[in-house]
């Protein structure tokens, strides 16, 4: 019997191959692996095994759970630092590293170093333009007027996070390197993070030394408008469930938003947006059967997709269609088709699709 599951290809040598390229453009720096939100939806365990094994020793998750996850795949080593910070204490047996995002985490991490008797590894988040996590202007003056507050931290880095970086043109991002410039010299000298993806793009203003790239890793244009650098990185397949002919005039899926102006063939396939494959593509997707693009027709259901095959002749139940990459669609151009961005589109992805790891 035919397996009607959809399957993702993941290609991890095209994921290092990126991270070199950012290595290369990030030089003296270095550059960390953000494999937050399981890799962008990739399987961060995988992707961060894969990296680590090329080199990279320095990883960003976002929750705590992802940090103590892949401290359990990546062993001792690697810094794993947790963008939202967890309660003094939560590392003890984790071997994670805080970011301190307010001044109430600085105190309080520092007060649990004095008093177990040694500095508390932490990194300090600079808010220069984002309003979101980070030290505002007010705590940074104060940590400016007096170092002492610091003391009780082993500070690994300080960082910012750019808001505008793939806009270079945007007035924002001069103005957050001038802030970060500006509060890192009322700090004692710390390494600075500052780069994103698009940020490394930016020029010399924006180099530190780590870089932070999250998207670009996974085969996003960190360079809107212009040609992608990036390796693609994944290709989301599926079979043929069925294939039924209609008549003309007749309608298909939900609401009867298609009705067919000729005799058609519909194929329909095992994806829909409990998978991830969101709902706004609905008469807007497509797929690509060896060099041919076809047409979605109809709504995405939770778990179907139907596509007018009607001029693809020979094509049958268990031919297996391109949803995303190779002749299909970019994550960036199905973005683009649904209204969105290619991170929403990579995050999306279902734990229904199999994972296949090797070329994509």
């Amino acid at each position: 019997m035919m397996d009607p599951s959809a399957v993702l290809h993941i290609d991890l040598a095209a994921i290092v191959a990126n991270w070199r390229a950012l290595a290369a453009r990030a030089a003296p720096g270095a550059v960390a692996g953000v494999v937050k939100a399981n890799a962008y939806g990739l399987g961060a365990v995988p992707v961060a095994r894969a990296l680590n094994a090329a080199g990279c020793r320095h990883f960003f998750v976002a929750h705590l759970s992802e940090g103590m996850a892949l401290r359990a795949a990546l062993g001792a080593g690697p810094m794993i630092a947790v963008l939202d910070g967890f309660a003094p204490g939560a590392d003890e047996d984790a071997g994670l590293v805080p970011v301190l995002n307010s001044l109430g985490d600085v105190l309080a991490h520092a007060d649990a170093g004095r008093k177990a008797g040694r500095a508390r590894q932490a990194l300090l988040h600079l808010d220069t333009g984002m309003a979101r996590l980070g030290l505002d202007a007010g705590e940074q003056a104060r940590l400016a007027d007096d170092h002492s507050l610091l003391a009780g931290l082993d500070l690994l880095y300080v960082m910012s996070h750019l808001a505008c970086a793939d806009e270079p043109d945007h007035p924002l991002n001069a103005e957050q390197a001038t802030r970060f410039a500006r509060a890192c010299a009322g700090l004692p000298r710390l390494p600075r993070s500052f780069a994103n993806s698009s940020g490394l793009f930016l020029g010399a203003d924006y180099a530190s030394d780590l870089a932070r790239p999250g998207c670009a890793l996974y085969g996003i244009n960190p360079t809107p408008g212009a040609p992608n650098p990036m390796r693609p990185v994944v290709r989301l397949e599926a079979p043929i469930l069925q294939i039924r002919d209609i008549p003309a005039g007749a309608s298909v899926g939900y609401g009867a938003s298609f009705v067919a102006a000729r005799p058609s063939r519909i194929a329909t396939i095992a994806v829909g947006y409990a998978d991830g494959y969101l709902r706004c593509l609905s008469g807007q997707g497509v797929a690509a059967y060896r060099d041919m693009i076809l047409p979605m027709v109809g709504r995405v259901s939770m778990d179907l997709i139907t596509l007018d095959v009607t001029d693809a002749p020979g094509i049958a139940p268990g031919d297996v269609l391109q949803l995303i990459g190779g002749a299909a669609p970019s994550p960036d151009d199905l973005a683009a088709r649904a209204g969105t961005i290619g991170y929403e589109i990579l995050t999306s992805l279902g734990d229904r699709y199999r994972r296949a790891y090797g070329a994509a």
